[in-house]
């Protein structure tokens, strides 16, 4: 039987949604290994919308939902509904939109709020022992949610000191590595890589992601 995995978007667009690349070659990388996806978003407005060709806000209003089904060719179903029970792993791809529609990281840092549905799914995960991806900035809010249920891991975004100070804050180790790299902690089974929090092509983003997707598959 093919193992299960829910995957978490943001939107769609790096600067106010998920990073398209990020999640493509995510879903590549778990379609190649037989690996059932299911995606999931917030039914919820976006923090903002952002013209992706000047980098300026606009007056627009976006659903994260609406977005997000732009990535997932249509199929993608309320965050809210998402069971870890029914599911094996949970993978988070980055972009802005994880730290602006899943969360407040991107205002608010080490004392941002998180999703209530993410926090409880990775509460799940962790009582579990499922395993869990954390891609680009998605390991920052990760630690926020991990602080928000007494635990921690070892994560990385490459080499932000921002970033990494506010993982450190929230309790978690950061680890600092090349775009191809990974962060793995074993006891959590939880695995991360900077994707395009570092300046990178998508080869390098891609094999950071196919090498965090491999360790995913030897948890399984």
């Amino acid at each position: 039987m093919a193992k299960k995995v829910a995957v978490i978007l943001s939107g769609c667009g790096y600067l106010d949604g998920a990073e398209v690349q990020e999640c493509v070659l995510t879903l590549y990388f778990l379609d190649r290994a037989g690996i059932e996806v299911s995606c999931f978003a917030p039914d919820q407005p976006q923090m903002h919308v952002v013209n992706h060709l000047t980098n300026e806000p606009t007056e627009e209003q976006r659903n994260v939902l609406v977005e997000a089904a732009r990535i997932a060719r249509g199929v993608v179903r309320k965050l809210g509904e998402a069971q870890l029970a029914e599911f094996d792993a949970l993978v988070i791809p980055g972009g802005y939109g994880v730290a602006k529609n899943l969360s407040d990281f991107a205002l608010k840092g080490a004392e941002a709020s998180v999703n209530e549905d993410l926090v409880r799914l990775v509460d799940e995960a962790v009582k579990a022992q499922k395993p869990i991806v954390a891609i680009c900035i998605a390991p920052a809010v990760l630690a926020a949610a991990l602080s928000r249920i007494g635990s921690s891991a070892n994560l990385t975004i490459g080499s932000d000191a921002g970033t990494a100070q506010a993982i450190e804050t929230l309790g978690s180790k950061h680890e600092s590595c090349p775009v191809q790299g990974l962060a793995v902690d074993q006891q959590q089974r939880i695995v991360s890589t900077p994707g395009y929090m570092l300046s990178a092509t998508p080869k390098g983003v891609g094999a950071g992601i196919e090498a965090a997707i491999d360790q995913l598959i030897q948890w399984l």
